[in-house]
């Protein structure tokens, strides 16, 4: 399997110099690709269409899944879903998932799926599910299953504790429960990975043989404590299965934010930045990219906004950012749609939204007026997408006082006799091999180098003076890439393929 070493990554490029990293920042849509259903209209998302999903591009179509919102309980949900809802008391009532679908990514339509009495009709794209009451869904396409029924996974959060009597086996902390469909769509309940347990997610998917849920914690709902036991603000752990029916019961720190220095200062409520729902990230063969939550916590809720910062791993269970506190998505550069009675500020949320399409990086995100509980009136939640050139999330570039530096990759075996580049100003760009310790291979080193073909693209091939027969498959080797300042050019490296 070829591998893509990204430069925002530096365990599979991780010896460098005179060069510093140059983070991407995306173009933001100004205007939502999927905005609630009118208020009127008595849908199940007439108040918010969240993204606290996923999307996939699937069979030449675009679908996605999605967290709705309204207000006014359903009259018409059955009574083992009626008394779910008996200890709730927000007017803002969750759930349930929703679906959609689209030819372009851009314009969706929802899909009425007929599955839901809801409000006195079924004519609506609602999924039906044992749990009433529900947040985040998160779904894969699953091709290595080799039973069709189970082709689609999935991951969503419930609330037992409102229910009464209470849901059996299933607790009454906040949880995630899984379901398995032929289609994305008929869904069937397998079961509560982790019952009384406290488990609020941000993303579902699977990487190096793993399905993992990275999910938020904290003292405030006993899941999390900092060191030395003292309280712990909002941080993000990973779980996981090998099989998706049973779970291993305890988590990975995935991506810790330190905490303050003086333990009273910690803790949920605490007046720092913390990580919210942990990586929505996305498997991209031998890495996982993703976005985490930048929780600017403050005493009042309201006061509240989020960022999305970048965090990068080869494993998909441990977590890092490749520059420490970098807000990689502002809220004011994607903000939620303004109401018309007062400015709220703008809480932005990641989940199962990263995909590449082409030569563009799509990141699907959701937006969310913070208008804490007293002015419920105005929520309002919309899907968003922000964009990269493919796989642009990073350069490496020179120092500024350099004319020359490099990078060397970690020992890869390479998957065949072509290197790819992702770069700008090929012509300042050189490529060589050595071995695990660093040491050059003459026939691919020095005046034997590699020339890069073109000047600026995301797939740049490199040619050996040697010829390329000569690179066996197979081969372990460190690849290294030379960057040299030349006529002005200004080479830069997102990602290397080998």
């Amino acid at each position: 399997m070829s591998a893509w070493m990204l430069a925002i990554d530096d365990r599979t490029l991780p010896l460098r110099k005179n060069l510093c990293l140059h983070l991407s920042r995306p173009t933001v849509r100004r205007e939502p690709v999927l905005a609630p259903s009118p208020r009127a209209s008595g849908a199940p998302d007439n108040l918010a269409a969240m993204f606290y999903g996923s999307v996939l591009r699937d069979g030449g179509r675009y679908r996605m899944w999605y967290h709705a919102c309204h207000r006014g309980m359903n009259p018409d949900w059955p009574p083992d879903l009626h008394r779910q809802f008996a200890r709730y008391r927000d007017s803002v009532l969750l759930g349930p998932p929703c679906y959609a679908e689209s030819d372009d990514g851009i314009a969706w339509k929802r899909v009425p799926l007929r599955q839901v009495l809801f409000k006195g009709t079924t004519e609506n794209n609602a999924l039906a599910l044992p749990h009433g009451l529900t947040a985040g869904v998160c779904v894969i396409r699953d091709d290595d299953d080799p039973m069709p029924a189970r082709r689609y996974k999935m991951v969503y959060q419930f609330f037992p504790r409102f229910s009464d009597p209470p849901l059996e086996g299933q607790g009454r902390m906040s949880t995630i429960a899984t379901a398995i469909s032929p289609d994305g769509l008929h869904w069937t309940f397998v079961g509560v990975p982790f019952p009384d347990q406290f488990v609020e997610h941000s993303a579902f998917y699977r990487h190096q043989g793993k399905y993992i849920v990275a999910y938020q914690a904290g003292d405030a709902w006993g899941s999390h404590f900092s060191e030395g036991g003292a309280p712990s603000g909002r941080q993000g752990l990973v779980r996981y299965s090998l099989d998706f029916d049973t779970w291993v019961d305890g988590y990975v720190n995935g991506l810790i934010l330190p905490e303050p220095a003086n333990p009273a200062e910690r803790g949920a409520k605490g007046n720092y930045v913390q990580n919210h729902i942990g990586v929505g990230a996305a498997s991209f063969g031998n890495v996982c990219v993703g976005l985490y939550g930048l929780w600017h916590n403050k005493p009042a809720f309201e006061d509240i906004w989020c960022d999305l910062g970048l965090a990068v791993s080869e494993d998909g269970l441990h977590f890092r950012e490749p520059a420490p506190g970098h807000v990689f998505l502002a809220a004011e550069d994607s903000s939620a749609e303004p109401a018309a009675t007062r400015a709220y500020r703008t809480n932005l949320c990641q989940a199962n939204g990263i995909l590449n399409v082409g030569e563009e990086t799509r990141i699907y995100h959701g937006r969310w007026r913070n208008t804490g509980t007293a002015h419920l009136d105005d929520y309002y939640g919309s899907v968003a997408l922000a964009t990269l050139p493919r796989d642009r999330w990073g350069a490496l570039a020179l120092f500024p006082n350099r004319e020359e530096g490099w990078v060397w990759s970690a020992p890869v075996a390479l998957a065949g006799q072509r290197i790819l580049l992702n770069a700008e100003g090929g012509e300042g760009l050189t490529v060589e091999l050595a071995d695990e310790r660093c040491a050059p291979i003459p026939a691919f080193s020095g005046a034997n180098a590699g020339r890069v073909v073109g000047r600026e693209g995301f797939d740049l091939t490199v040619q050996w003076p040697s010829g390329v027969a000569q690179i066996p498959s197979g081969l372990r080797a460190r690849v290294r890439v030379i960057l040299r300042r030349c006529a002005e050019v200004e080479p830069r490296l997102y990602a290397v393929k080998a």
